[in-house]
């Protein structure tokens, strides 16, 4: 059977939800579901007011680090989370797929954008700034063995844009970051962090240069997030995390003939981050 698993918004699930809710014992609510921003994963408030998050993958991924990424991070405490209940894995072999389905707290507040991007302000209070900061310095400080994103990969994509600039890419800090923090992964009015897959060390300053990233067409909110973690951001390795950001926008970019709206102001914060990293060298 030929699935196209990574876009679960193209598939009939009606055997996959029918599993979920025989094993958990619950009622998924399709009228309150949600997909992931790339439609890899499907999201459904229950009958017994919890929430199901439903993912897949392959059979030969299923010891790799974002399939355990939930688990784990269920322990970490001093963040604003969704409270893991339980989770539930089966082999799918029609599809040659395994499923997994986390049953974790429901949160009332809302991603505050499916795709993960603003293209206009959002109503953030000091409050929800303040909850941000907080979680991510008690995130920074957990000690773990997993790896978000490993030296040679950051100098890679930045070296395959910005090679010819001579800038030293070894990262001086490293802190335990989320490691994709966007709008679709935030919510409001309350600020929770959400999709625990990815996390584990990482450049000091990449969940802030993430965010930072999916705000530029929102000047006074990516303003906003220089303000608040100026400390991580205006350091080497978050001036490196960045560029990262830049890099990965314009090698994505570059060649499409209709390119991310974000390519020209990413071309311009570009300037500014080797600027600096030059002044810093």
């Amino acid at each position: 059977m030929n699935f196209d698993g990574y876009n679960l918004r193209t598939q009939n699930l009606d055997d996959v939800r029918a599993e979920v809710e025989k094993v958990l014992e619950v009622r998924l609510d399709e009228s309150r579901s949600a997909y992931g921003t790339q439609g890899s994963t499907i999201g459904f408030a229950t009958s017994s007011d919890t929430w199901v998050r439903i993912a897949w993958t392959d059979a030969h991924d299923i010891h790799g680090p974002s399939w355990t990424g939930t688990e784990i991070a269920s322990a970490i405490t001093g963040v604003k989370k969704p409270e893991l209940f339980r989770s539930y894995r089966w082999v799918d072999r029609v599809r040659s797929v395994v499923w997994r389905a986390d049953e974790t707290e429901l949160i009332t507040s809302r991603a505050i954008h499916s795709t993960g991007l603003i293209n206009e302000e959002p109503d953030l209070s000091v409050a929800w700034w303040d909850s941000l900061g907080s979680s991510l310095a008690a995130l920074a400080a957990v000690e773990t063995e997993r790896v978000a994103m490993a030296q040679a990969h950051l100098t890679r994509r930045i070296n395959q844009v910005f090679g010819d600039e001579g800038i030293d890419t070894e990262v001086d800090e490293w802190t335990t970051a989320h490691a994709d923090l966007h709008f679709g992964n935030l919510t409001a009015p309350d600020c929770y962090l959400l999709d625990w897959d990815s996390w584990g060390r990482a450049p000091r300053g990449l969940d802030a240069a993430t965010l930072w990233g999916h705000c530029l067409l929102v000047p006074s909110v990516a303003h906003r997030v220089q303000a608040e973690f100026v400390d991580d951001l205006s350091s080497r390795s978050g001036l490196l995390a960045q560029l990262l950001f830049c890099s990965n926008v314009i090698r994505l970019n570059s060649s499409k003939p209709k390119p991310s709206p974000l390519l020209e102001p990413v071309k311009k914060e570009a300037v500014r981050v080797l600027h600096a990293l030059g002044a810093n060298a």
